[in-house]
């Protein structure tokens, strides 16, 4: 009777041999890169390669020939930069650009204020119901923009707003909130009424994150709570800070639900209000993708100068007080 022998374990060719350390080092050098490819070609597909293909359209143009009709009467062809010098000295690009510089100056330290009050009265030992209160704050932010601007575009309305009806039976005035200076105004309160609970949220959270002892040190040292407040609280959020008032920038300068939204109820809203809007009109009202795309890639640079100067300076600022 003959019995098989058994491989021995870890013999070239055994089923059960583990893989040299060469092997596995490779295999774990490279286990990242597959984790990371999905989330590499969606960023590929649906974001690095629009953006690249809006550069490439930003440097084209269309050449008519005669009348432009036939099959090679219209041909596109390279235009260089004359797509930026066109778009960089329109004035209605630099006129919307004026009116949303106007618009965050109202919009960004309003926001930004009455999110860090919230936050500090919701962390305030004092306070009751602070669930209820803190979802109540946040749940305009839950609500798409477009319903937002529709909501309060006819509670601006006078035909149709209570707060009109109640303005009438008390004899007081009524603006009209749709038309020149008071339109800022009223564009800047949806965008508060829809931004602050976020921004109050990521402020709320960076305060839990101190350490009660810190307060209990303040406490003995005699600090009231205004003081605990202002020399404790707002100086260790200050990265919160910074950041919600970098998002805000983005949010501002890419403005378009709100001016589009109440565009149909008022003739104080033009089709180029704001520099996006420009984008869109050109881009599907005249047809000029070329020009859109021109534009879309200047405000896009804008936004990235304006956001990383800002996220620079405050980090070169951090670094001063750090070192004092």
């Amino acid at each position: 009777m003959t019995i098989a022998r058994r491989r021995s374990y870890g013999v070239k060719g055994a089923p059960y041999a583990h893989p040299s350390p060469t092997t596995t080092l490779k295999r774990a050098r490279s286990a990242p890169y597959f984790f990371l490819l999905p989330a590499t070609i969606l960023f590929a597909l649906f974001f690095a390669l629009p953006i690249g293909y809006a550069m490439w359209l930003s440097f084209r143009k269309v050449h008519v020939s005669g009348l432009g009709l036939g099959s090679g009467a219209r041909k596109e062809v390279w235009a260089g930069l004359e797509n930026y010098t066109d778009a960089l000295t329109d004035s209605e690009l630099l006129d919307g650009a004026l009116r949303v510089l106007g618009y965050g100056c109202i919009v960004v330290p309003v926001m930004l204020g009455l999110a860090l009050l919230f936050a500090l009265m919701l962390d305030s030992e004092k306070v009751r119901l602070t669930s209820f209160t803190r979802l109540a704050i946040f749940l305009p932010y839950a609500i798409p923009g477009v319903v937002a601007a529709l909501l309060w575009g006819f509670l601006y309305l006078p035909d149709v707003s209570p707060f009109y009806f109640v303005l009438e039976k008390l004899g007081m005035p009524q603006p009209d909130l749709l038309d020149g200076g008071p339109l800022y105004v009223a564009l800047s309160n949806i965008a508060v009424w829809g931004g602050t609970g976020f921004n109050m949220i990521v402020i709320y959270t960076s305060l839990q994150s101190i350490p009660a002892e810190v307060y209990e040190a303040a406490k003995l040292d005699g600090a009231t709570p205004a003081q605990i407040a202002l020399r404790i609280k707002i100086p260790m959020v200050a990265p919160s800070l910074v950041l919600t008032f970098f998002f805000s920038i983005i949010a501002t300068l890419q403005v378009f639900n709100e001016p589009t939204t109440l565009k149909p109820l008022t003739n104080s809203v033009s089709t180029t209000w704001s520099p996006l809007m420009k984008v869109y009109r050109d881009a599907f009202g005249t047809g000029d993708i070329y020009q859109a795309a021109a534009e879309a890639v200047i405000i896009a640079f804008a936004t990235l100068v304006l956001s990383f100067g800002f996220l620079r300076a405050a980090n070169r600022r951090n670094k001063q007080e750090a070192a004092r």
